[in-house]
């Protein structure tokens, strides 16, 4: 992986583990045209057991989305699995995190992945927004997001005097 800009691994890897806004996710749809959404992610260090290889080698790190099995851009990318991406704050001082890479898709029956999702963003299932994500009858898909190039910016110092926020 090609690491460039303002940060380290090490430290876009702590950016994108601490920042609780979606990822932009962009693709192409199979007639060649652009698609863009939005998806919770996580990021998931090398070191992670689901990602180290079958001989043990520590794997590289890599963002996960989960997605309805039967929504378009799932379509999309098994079609083309080449996808692009941002992860960034809304709010001055603006920094993140934008790369690009290969989607695998596998899938997640057990919804464990959209569980841990919900627990970042919504701090657990008892809503009703998660009711209707982990019903019964919605299959559920693990996006995993191999990236082979990250680029981080960090606008803080000039933007120290127009900062409104904490950084998310």
């Amino acid at each position: 992986m090609r690491v460039t800009g303002s940060w380290s691994l090490a430290e876009a890897s702590e950016f994108l583990r601490a920042t609780h806004v979606p990822v932009r996710l962009s693709c192409h749809t199979p007639d060649g045209n652009l698609w863009m959404l939005s998806l919770w992610y996580a990021w998931v260090d090398g070191d992670d057991s689901d990602t180290a290889s079958a001989d043990g080698a520590e794997s590289p790190p890599e963002l996960r989305c989960a997605t309805s099995a039967d929504t378009d851009v799932v379509e999309y990318l098994r079609h083309d699995p080449a996808v692009a991406f941002e992860i960034s704050t809304n709010d001055p001082p603006y920094r993140g995190v934008r790369g690009r890479g290969t989607v695998t898709i596998e899938p997640d029956a057990d919804k464990a992945l959209l569980r841990s999702l919900l627990d970042r963003y919504l701090g657990g299932t008892d809503n009703d927004l998660a009711e209707m994500l982990l019903g019964p009858d919605r299959d559920e898909v693990k996006l995993r997001i191999a990236p082979d190039r990250l680029h981080s910016w960090d606008f803080s110092d000039r933007m120290a005097d127009v900062s409104t926020a904490d950084g998310e």
